[in-house]
Order: C-alpha cells, then structure tokens, then sequence
C-alpha cells in the first residue's frame, strides 16, 4: 500500500467511525501524523489464529514481534508467514500454556491479538491490559461472571481494553433499516448459533478442546455470533439494557449417537454424559419491554440459523441467501412477504457504502473463515484505526462482557428449572446516556 493508499484507508475509516470531518481529513499532514506502526503480539495462531495473522501482515504499518503458541506447528508455520512477508523474525514464546504471560510482560506491544479456546481468553487479555496493552479477542470475552467484572473493573483502572472486535461485524443495513424507523418500534429478535459441529467436536486435529465445554456445561455456550446483530439493534448498553432472562434446555443425546455411529458402540464418548442439551433456548427481556429469543444448537442435523427481527410496523425475515421482510401500509400485498432486495438497497448503512480498501497484498488471506478474501475484513479495518487513534474499538469491554455473561446466565437459569436470573449492569448505570454503536 502506497503513502495515497493508506491516507485515503485512514480517511474512510475515520469517516465511518463518525470522528473527524471530512475537511479535517482532507490535509495530508493529519494523514502523516497518524502513529507510524503498530506493534501486535499474537496468542494462538492455529485456524482462526492464522486467519487473524494472515491478515494483520496485509496491513501497512503492522509489525508483529512476538508469538505465542503451545503448538510448535502453528507457532513455525506462523514465523515462516512473518518472515515471508518481509518482516523480522518474531521472538517465540512456546515455554507451556501461560507463556503469554511472559510476552505480555516483556514485549512493547500495542496490542494482543487473542485466538484460543474459550477459556483462556479472559486469562489472556487480563495479563495483556495489566502489562499495558489492549486486547483484541475472538468471541466469547469471558466464562463466568467474576472473569466478566475483573475485565471492566481492570478497563476502568489501567484505561487498557479488551474487545470481541475480532469475532465480526454485525449487519449494518439492518441496523440503518431500525433507526430509520422502516419497522417501527423494535418488539422482538430471534436468532441463534445453529450450526452442526458434531463433525468439528469430534476432530482433536481441528479444535481439539470443542468437545469439553458439551460435557462440562449445560446452557446457550455461544452468544455473541446472534449477539453481534442483536445488542444493537436494541440499544443495548446504549440507551436500554438487558434486564433478566430464563433459559431451558432439551436432553442430550445426539452427540452419544454421533460417537456410536463413527466409532461403535464401545467407544467411551458413547455412553459418556455430556452435560450440554442438544437444543437450548433462552428468552432475554430488557429495561424497555424488549424481548430476545436466543437458540443454540450444535449438536442435530439442520442448515444454519436464521434471523428474525419484530416491529410494531413490520418484520424482516433472513434465512441465509433469502431474505424477506413484511411493512405494513408499504408492502405490495396485505400480510405478504415481498423480496427484502430493494430495502437492503435503499438502506446500506454510510459505513458499508464507504468502505472501500484496496486489494491486500499478499493476496487471499489464508485460515479458516477467509473464504477467499483480498480485502482487509472491515473489523480489522476499524480495529486498526481505533489503535491509530487511541480509541476503543466499536464493541468496547462492557458489550463485550454483556454478551458473553450470557454463558453463565443461562447455565444458572438451566440448572434451576429455568428460573428468571436477573442480568448485572456492567456499565453502572451508564446505558441510559452511552452513544449509540456505529453511530
């Protein structure tokens, strides 16, 4: 990327966080006074962690120093990625599972890019916001609701961050159509993680960790990918929050099935208990009278999830590739559907239609999610921009937390016949005044 390329990244990125004018970011010197570098360390970097690192070395301006994996293989094919790209041979901490630690302590970073299982996220951005460094991280932020605290309560102290920023980008033209007032007011969401892993859960080369949380927990395991659409659709944290929610899972049984199917009936995870029903769904009520339905499901036979929004004038419907949607007054024919085409059209949202980088180079960025692209993903694209300019990234620690107390919540629920459990304020009281996201 030449020095036109990357003001004109820094232009539109800024642009679309809403910040400096437009007049302002016309001068080339505010362009050049933008920090030169910035330095990443990354924790995992095995399928998804590869994704994340292929991309940070198509950015101009990123270095990455330091690398931290328990696998030599991820870790060496990750250095040989490095230093391909022309960049120095970064320092490897491989010394055991808490050698980030370490690199937290001793590298001068701006950043740790976080890829690992579950339950050593919290762990990993906590020693990289107490050694001065945000934290960039894969979803879920936390496990439990003490990880959920300790991770504001750090933020609040050392003013370092941590963020689900990698997990995606909610859907923008949506969120357009809900602020514009398309569908009225926002009564009712659903959506969910439905998504067949049986294949994934059983695979130790893929995510060799997958299978455990099903044995150990028992609730909605994996919230923010829906969360990440929803929470701003209803103003969460920015003007409503979540209020209480109830939570009730099946029986378990389809994964035993999968095992005795692949492996015989004598192979331990056959008859092992698994802890995780096979369908969980979870009904979440806000301040302002707002409801959400939240499914999970990785364990039947099904395509993925849909996405079903509710207004008090009309409804948007989204199954994959088909997308629908109902407006009252405004539709062709009474109480049916019509193609949501021309709607998504009219209501791609300034940020979408302003994003514009060029190719990367390098070309398509490689591990899993890539899918082929050779373009910087638009979270990355903001994430670097929130780093450039000291800011906290679109999902900042408290939304991060909220979605991921969802965990633990619905465990509680579950484990106590679907008892209402009451949900904690992670801003104190903030919700009501805080800006609204992607605003």
């Amino acid at each position: 990327m030449n020095y036109l390329d990357r003001r004109n990244f820094l232009k539109l990125s800024t642009l679309a966080l809403g910040g400096l004018s437009a007049g302002l970011l016309s001068n080339p010197s505010l362009a050049r006074g933008f920090k030169k570098n910035l330095r990443l360390g990354f924790v995992g970097i095995g399928g998804r962690g590869s994704y994340h690192l292929d991309t940070a070395l198509g950015i101009t301006g990123v270095e990455i120093p330091a690398i931290c994996d328990i696998d030599p293989e991820n870790l060496y094919r990750a250095k040989r990625w490095i230093e391909e790209s022309g960049q120095a041979s970064p320092k490897l901490y491989d010394k055991g599972p808490t050698d980030f630690i370490r690199m937290c302590e001793e590298e001068e970073l701006d950043a740790v890019i976080c890829a690992t299982p579950w339950d050593t996220h919290a762990p990993i951005c906590l020693a990289a916001m107490k050694n001065g460094k945000h934290a960039a991280c894969e979803v879920p932020l936390a496990q439990t609701l003490e990880e959920a605290w300790e991770l504001v309560e750090t933020f609040e102290k050392t003013g370092k961050w941590a963020s689900i920023v990698l997990g995606g980008f909610g859907d923008l033209t949506m969120l357009n159509m809900v602020r514009k007032g398309l569908l009225g007011d926002i009564l009712h969401a659903e959506s969910g993680y439905i998504h067949d892993l049986r294949m994934v859960k059983f695979n130790p080369e893929e995510e060799p960790w997958r299978l455990q949380p099903a044995i150990d927990k028992n609730g909605n395991l994996y919230p923010d990918h829906p969360m990440r659409n929803i929470m701003p659709l209803l103003d969460i944290n920015h003007g409503d929050r979540f209020d209480y929610l109830v939570s009730m899972s099946t029986k378990s049984g389809m994964l035993n099935e999968y095992a005795k199917a692949q492996y015989g009936e004598k192979h331990p995870y056959a008859t092992k208990k698994m802890a995780l029903g096979d369908y969980n769904a979870s009904l979440i009520r806000t301040i302002k009278g707002k409801m959400i339905t939240l499914n999970h499901d990785t364990h039947t036979p099904h395509p993925r999830e849909s996405f079903r929004l509710q207004g008090t004038k009309g409804i948007y419907l989204k199954e994959r590739e088909n997308q629908r949607i109902y407006i009252e007054g405004r539709s062709p024919e009474a109480h049916q559907w019509e193609p949501a085409a021309p709607y998504l059209e009219e209501y791609a949202h300034d940020i979408m239609k302003n994003y514009a980088p060029p190719e990367r180079k390098g070309g398509a960025i490689r591990g899993h999610g890539s899918g082929g692209i050779t373009q910087t993903p638009i979270n990355w694209h903001r994430l670097i921009l929130a780093l450039q300019e000291n800011k906290q990234p679109d999902w900042d620690v408290y939304d991060s937390v909220t979605s991921a107390a969802i965990i633990p919540l619905t465990g509680a629920s579950v484990a106590d016949k679907s008892r209402p459990i009451d949900f904690p304020d992670f801003t104190k009281g903030k919700w009501e005044t805080r800006a609204k996201l992607y605003s």
